[in-house]
């Protein structure tokens, strides 16, 4: 099992990081911000398809977003 909502925390950060407002990757998305913001907040699943575009639209690793929910 995953924490999602740890895996939000971390997009959210990554999203901070590289200065991009939540409407830039909800229209990278095709999402409206409002929905957006509910992925960032935990509110909504996301899905393993929209979770890689996500990697894709902040340049991250998939590991690094997942980083929270990994063993240590």
């Amino acid at each position: 099992m995953y924490d999602e909502v740890a895996i939000a925390k971390a997009i959210r950060e990554r999203r901070l990081q590289l200065n991009y407002s939540q409407e830039y990757v909800a229209g990278e998305l095709g999402l409206s911000q409002n929905a957006y913001s509910k992925l960032e907040l935990g509110y909504t699943s996301i899905t393993l398809f929209r979770f890689f575009a996500i990697c894709l639209i902040l340049k991250a690793d998939t590991q690094e977003l997942l980083k929270p929910c990994l063993p240590s």
